[in-house]
Formats: C-alpha cells, sequence, structure tokens
C-alpha cells in the first residue's frame, strides 16, 4: 500500500476531507495563548474555579481582550491583591485566586508571550494550619452513618454500597459517579476497584472485605442490568422523568439524596459536614490504624504529601485533649 504524503505546497485536497474551513483555519492560528492556557485545564472543577478568579481579575483592572494580559505589571496583581484582603475573604481563597493568576502567566512566559510573571514576588496570606478544616467523623459515627440506609430495599442496598465506598476507600463523590461494573474486578487474587481520579489519573484500590460484601448484595439484588461489564456501577433506581436507568448517579444525588439525607437520619449533619467529611473520615481512621502518610497520599490519589497531611484529624481528637486530663 503506498504510504500517504502531505499534498505539495499550491495544490488542493478535495473539499469532502476538510474539517475546517479557511477562516475557522485562520482563526485557530490566531488562537491566543491566553486561550491556549485555559483549554488545556483538563479537571471541570479547575476550570470553573480558575475562569471565576481571572474574571473578578479582569474585571478589577478593566481587561477586555485575552492579550491585555500581557500589560499586567506587578502593581496590577498588588492592588488586586489589598482589594481581595478588604473584603474580608479567606486566606486560602485568596492564595487560590493568585495561583489561579500565577498559572496563567507562568504558561505565558513558557510561551515567550511575556517576559517575566508579575504574580512572582507576591506575598501570600499564610495558609495557617496545615489541618484543613473539613471535619471527620469518629468511628461510632462512621457506623451510625453506614446502618442508616434501610437493608432490604435496592435503593437502600446501593447506598449502603456507596457509603461503604466512601468511608472505606475515601473516593471522591466524582471518582464514585464514574465507577462502573467492570471496575470491581480481581488484582493478584483479590479484588480492586480501578479508580478514575483528577486528570484521569488511575489508581488500584483493594476492595475493603465489609464495603465488597455490600456491593455484591446490591449488584445481586440490582438483576441483569449488572451484568453489563459497561453499565455505571451506581445508578438510578428508578427515574420519573425520563425513565432511563442506564446512566451513574451525579455527584449532586450522591451530596443530597445519599450522604446529607443519611446524615441528618443518624444525627450527623453538623455545621462543616459535607461528603467530603468521609474523605477525611477515611483519611484519618487509616493513619490511626497505622497507615504511613505516603501510601495514604497514593490511596486517596493526591498529588502532594501537604494535602493528605490536611486530612490527618489524628490531632483534634477531643479524648486526647488536654480538657480531659484536668481534676480537680
Amino acid at each position: 500500500m503506498p504510504s500517504r504524503q502531505l499534498a505539495p505546497s499550491g495544490t488542493h485536497q478535495p473539499s469532502a476531507s476538510r474539517r475546517l474551513n479557511q477562516t475557522q483555519f485562520r482563526g485557530l492560528q490566531a488562537l491566543p495563548p491566553e486561550a491556549e492556557w485555559f483549554a488545556n485545564i483538563d479537571n471541570p472543577r479547575t476550570r470553573r474555579a480558575y475562569q471565576q478568579d481571572l474574571r473578578e481579575f479582569s474585571l478589577f483592572v478593566g481587561i477586555l481582550k485575552a492579550e491585555e494580559f500581557r500589560r499586567v505589571t506587578r502593581a496590577h496583581v498588588l492592588a488586586w491583591r489589598k482589594d481581595l484582603e478588604a473584603r474580608q475573604l479567606a486566606p486560602a481563597t485568596i492564595r487560590r485566586k493568585l495561583s489561579a493568576l500565577q498559572s496563567l502567566f507562568n504558561y505565558l512566559c513558557e510561551e515567550n508571550a511575556i517576559t517575566h510573571n508579575p504574580v512572582d514576588g507576591v506575598k501570600r496570606p499564610k495558609a495557617g494550619s496545615h489541618e484543613g478544616k473539613t471535619p471527620a467523623l469518629s468511628d461510632d459515627q462512621a457506623r451510625l452513618l453506614l446502618d442508616a440506609p434501610p437493608e432490604r430495599t435496592l435503593k437502600g442496598k446501593r447506598d449502603r454500597a456507596i457509603l461503604a465506598c466512601l468511608l472505606y476507600h475515601g473516593l471522591r463523590r466524582e471518582e464514585l459517579c464514574r465507577l462502573r461494573i467492570k471496575d470491581l474486578s480481581q488484582r493478584r487474587g483479590l479484588p480492586h476497584l480501578q479508580v478514575r481520579g483528577k486528570g484521569d489519573k488511575v489508581r488500584f484500590l483493594p476492595v475493603h472485605p465489609r464495603a465488597l460484601m455490600r456491593i455484591q448484595d446490591y449488584l445481586e439484588m440490582a438483576g441483569p442490568g449488572a451484568a453489563d461489564p459497561e453499565a455505571p456501577l451506581f445508578r438510578p433506581v428508578k427515574n420519573n422523568r425520563t425513565g432511563t436507568l442506564d446512566q451513574p448517579l451525579t455527584t449532586n444525588s450522591i451530596y443530597n439524596n445519599v450522604v446529607v439525607k443519611y446524615a441528618k437520619a443518624a444525627g450527623l449533619h453538623f455545621p462543616g459536614f459535607s461528603p467530603h467529611a468521609l474523605r477525611a473520615t477515611a483519611a484519618t481512621n487509616a493513619l490511626d490504624h497505622g497507615a504511613d502518610i505516603a501510601r495514604v497520599q497514593e490511596w486517596l490519589g493526591h498529588s502532594s504529601i501537604s494535602t493528605t497531611r490536611m486530612y490527618d484529624k489524628r490531632r483534634s481528637r477531643p479524648e486526647e485533649s488536654p480538657t480531659f486530663r484536668v481534676e480537680y
């Protein structure tokens, strides 16, 4: 078979093979690096946060076109930081907004669109404690939550399996929703979950025996639909709007109809509680029982061990407070 070659200069390919017209082609040639940087952000949550942060900065300094970012100076960034502080935003929020801006300017430097990063040298608010604000449940509270869904209905069995996956494996909601039947498989003789995390990074987690029992109990009642390896592992048990049941549960459904619903039923819905508290609970419990923090980092899918430390609530256990050492 003759090899396919690029057409010589000046010749034309058949119009049927062209996907872009001349105007579209020239438009992409002129795509500014600012737009390229944003297009390369894979994580949708990061995209939303960065988009909002850069929109705020653009409004503050009066940027109307992407190319105008190249005229930003350190003085503009300092003025914006002062405005953020005057609005009494949390230090972590200010740090994130400055990080979004720095990420953009780092890319512009790499593309030789600017000579230096104007965010470099701009001091950030101190991060404060290495411990995050997300609370962790006690062991008794975790057991209450695990046993809150009913045992005999399909929805109850599904929700018991969902809570077990969150509390025994420290999964993010997005990771849970992306699980498919085929992601539960054997590796080295043990059941594992193939988890797709941020940036589509894949990690394999051994399934905790108690979680496995609940998953199998749920799949057994789910019937023939659970036989399709491509089907979502966790999906609706009914759909009054469209009747479609072969779609994965949404993160909002996990939040409202599973985690928060049963937390309220178990009397655990306190200020600061969220599905992320289950991730912090899993990490703290593993560390409590001797897990190495570097292994916990890999287990949670963190790119930095400093993030993992924020999930470590061992220092805040109330039962170890000096309060309970005081006697009169």
